[in-house]
């Protein structure tokens, strides 16, 4: 789409949710067709993020154009984002590991998810268990080990995200400990 980035950046600092939707969608399809671009558009996206400031809006854009560019690159930007005091940047670096997960890479995932363990937010929690669950559907042995070192530290909303495509009974498992450990503790 040729659309400036002055008039991506006018829609992007709207008040009205759907116009920041709207550019961040313009970014992320600008991002996948112009690979001349990218360096352009990750900048535009890590210097505009403030405006990011919703959990839809980080689910639609952080893994296809954040995760897509560090992919072959330096991590190290994830691992300064998620220990911002800003919730959205916490979000946007375990959601861009999606781009990672989806090819087969799990490390960055796992090092983040541990990382978060601790957050208070509960829109973090669900963004960790829902990357936890991605790995689960690629590589459950690799969910079941990282569920057996943390699940005791792990917030409930965070297990029963990660949990979710389990059967019943191993769903019930995990949950019955973790309510146990939660009871013992007071």
């Amino acid at each position: 789409m040729n659309i400036s980035f002055t008039d991506i950046s006018k829609l992007l600092k709207s008040k009205i949710h759907e116009e920041r939707l709207i550019a961040l969608l313009i970014l992320v399809f600008n991002f996948q067709k112009k690979t001349e671009n990218q360096d352009k558009i990750f900048s535009f996206y890590l210097k505009n993020r403030k405006y990011i400031d919703n959990w839809d809006l980080v689910d639609l854009s952080a893994y296809k154009i954040i995760g897509k560019y560090l992919f072959e690159k330096d991590k190290s930007l994830l691992y300064e984002m998620v220990n911002s005091n800003s919730l959205w940047d916490r979000r946007i670096a375990i959601v861009s590991t999606l781009y990672f997960i989806r090819n087969q890479k799990f490390d960055d995932t796992v090092n983040i998810a541990k990382i978060l363990l601790n957050d208070k937010q509960d829109l973090i929690h669900k963004a960790v268990g829902w990357m936890l669950r991605e790995i689960g559907k690629r590589n459950e042995k690799l969910l079941e080990k990282f569920l057996k070192e943390n699940y005791k530290k792990m917030p409930r909303t965070m297990l029963r995200y990660a949990i979710e495509k389990f059967s019943e009974e191993k769903r019930k498992s995990y949950l019955n400990k973790n309510y146990k450990l939660i009871i013992n503790k007071n």
